[in-house]
């Protein structure tokens, strides 16, 4: 699954350990959905999507949908 959230923070000026703590996770899941070797669950999609006030979709996306 692709995803922005490296994109997203960087425009915030926030850490991974800064997004983590937002999204009560700890960094390191925040590094490997990052990087692509974890999908979140849908629970974290959800606080994702209403800390960035975005939906889901535009955060992240499935990876055989072009």
């Amino acid at each position: 699954m692709r995803n922005r959230l490296k994109v997203l923070r960087a425009e915030r000026d926030w850490t991974q350990a800064d997004l983590a703590a937002a999204l009560e996770v700890s960094r390191q899941t925040i590094n490997a959905i990052e990087k692509g070797k974890f999908d979140p669950s849908l629970k974290l999609a959800f606080k994702a999507s209403r800390l960035f006030g975005l939906p889901i979709e535009e955060i992240f996306q499935d990876e055989a949908v072009v």
